[in-house]
C-alpha cells in the first residue's frame, strides 16, 4: 500500500439501536436511521454539517441511499459515494472517507453505514443452475466441491462447513464454537444498541435448534435494521476546531479481497479460506505494519461475529492465536473483558 500523506482522526460517532426487520415496510425507514446516526455523530463533535466535504454511504441492498438520506439533512453539493461490499460495506465507507482525508483531497468527511433488511435468514444466490453470474459464483463452486449443498441457509453452510473443516484439521470442538456465542450474548447485555440483550448459558446455546452443523440458532447473527456514522478529519481540522480532546487517530486501516490462491486451496481447508481467512490475515499484517504494532499489543478487538465459527477462525487470521488454536483462546477467557 502506498504511504498515506496526512494523519486522519475520528472526531464524532453516532449509532442507532439495531432492530429486527419487519415483514411490512414501516418506520423507521432507512432515511430515518441515517438521520439519527448522522445527527448523533455531528452532535458528538459539534461540527457544522456544512463543513462536511465528502460522504461515503454504505448500503448492501439499496441504490442511491446516500443522496436520498443526506439531502433531507441539508447535506448537498458535495461528492456522495454509495458503496456496497457485503459484510464489509460499512467499513468500506470509512475506508473511502479516510482515504479522501489522508490524500489531502478533503479536510472533513462523513462515513455512514445503513441497512433495512428482510426478515429471516440471509440469502446468498449462487448454487443454482441459473447461468446468470453472481458475486459468489467462485465461492459456491469451492463450497460445493468440498460439501454437498444442503437445505439450510446458504451463509450458514459456508461458515458452518468452515467450522467442520477446522474441527477435522485441528480438533476444535462444538463446545468451543458455542463458547464464542455465549461470550457475545453476555457482552450484548451491556450494549444499549444491541438487537438482542438476552444472556444464555453454554448449554442453552448448544441445545438451541440446529441450523447447520456445528452451528445452532444462538450461534448465528440475525438480520438487522440500523445505521452508524463517523466524522473523520485532518490534523489541521482538529486543531482549527478545538477537537484535540476527543480526536482518535486512525493509525492503520486496510482493505483486501480474496488472495489468488483462495479458490485453489488445499483440500480440507478450502472453505476456511473461502470465508475470508487469507484476506483477514493479509489485512491484519498490513495494519500491524502501518501502526508499527503487533497482535500482542492489542488490548481490545471488535470482531465481526456473523457466525461463531467465523470469529474463532478469524482469531487465528488476526494473529491473536496460533493456527489451529482459536479454540484454546476462547477457552482461556482472554477473549472477553475483565
Amino acid at each position: 500500500m502506498a504511504p498515506q500523506n496526512n494523519r486522519v482522526f475520528v472526531v464524532g460517532v453516532g449509532m442507532t439501536n439495531f432492530m429486527k426487520p419487519q415483514k411490512e415496510p414501516k418506520a423507521p425507514h432507512f432515511t430515518d436511521l441515517v438521520e439519527q446516526a448522522v445527527s448523533r455523530a455531528l452532535d458528538d463533535c459539534k461540527v457544522d454539517k456544512h463543513l462536511i466535504e465528502f460522504a461515503a454511504v454504505g448500503n448492501m441492498f439499496g441504490n442511491g441511499y446516500g443522496q436520498r438520506s443526506l439531502y433531507p439533512l441539508g447535506i448537498y453539493d458535495i461528492p456522495i459515494v454509495n458503496c456496497h461490499n457485503a459484510c464489509a460495506t460499512g467499513s468500506n465507507a470509512l475506508y473511502l472517507a479516510r482515504q479522501m482525508v489522508s490524500a489531502g483531497i478533503h479536510e472533513c468527511a462523513l462515513a455512514v453505514g445503513v441497512e433495512k433488511m428482510k426478515p429471516g435468514s440471509l440469502g446468498g444466490g449462487g448454487g443454482k443452475r441459473d447461468p446468470t453470474p453472481t458475486s459468489l459464483d467462485f465461492h459456491y463452486k469451492t463450497l460445493m466441491d468440498a460439501f454437498p449443498l444442503e437445505k439450510t441457509p446458504p451463509m450458514a453452510q459456508f461458515f458452518g462447513n468452515a467450522g467442520r473443516q477446522h474441527m477435522k484439521k485441528y480438533g476444535t470442538t462444538k463446545k468451543q464454537f458455542a463458547m464464542v456465542a455465549e461470550k457475545n450474548h453476555r457482552h450484548s447485555a451491556n450494549n444499549p444498541y444491541a438487537q438482542f440483550k438476552t444472556v444464555y448459558t453454554l448449554d442453552e446455546i448448544l441445545e438451541s435448534p440446529s441450523v447447520h452443523e456445528p452451528l445452532t440458532k444462538l450461534q448465528c447473527s440475525p438480520t438487522s435494521d440500523g445505521a452508524a456514522a463517523a466524522i473523520v478529519c485532518s490534523e489541521e481540522f482538529v486543531r482549527k476546531h478545538g477537537l484535540g480532546g476527543q480526536a482518535i487517530e486512525i493509525v492503520g486501516q486496510s482493505m483486501k479481497t480474496d488472495a489468488n490462491t483462495v479458490f485453489s486451496a488445499t483440500e480440507g481447508e478450502e472453505v476456511m479460506k473461502v470465508i475470508g481467512y487469507d484476506m483477514a490475515k493479509n489485512c491484519a499484517q498490513d495494519v500491524y505494519t502501518q501502526a508499527g504494532l503487533g497482535p500482542n499489543d492489542v488490548n481490545v478487538v471488535e470482531l465481526h461475529d456473523c457466525f461463531s465459527c467465523n470469529e474463532l477462525i478469524t482469531y487465528e487470521a488476526l494473529g491473536l492465536a496460533k493456527e489451529g488454536e482459536g479454540g484454546k483462546l476462547i477457552e482461556s477467557g482472554n477473549a472477553t473483558y475483565g
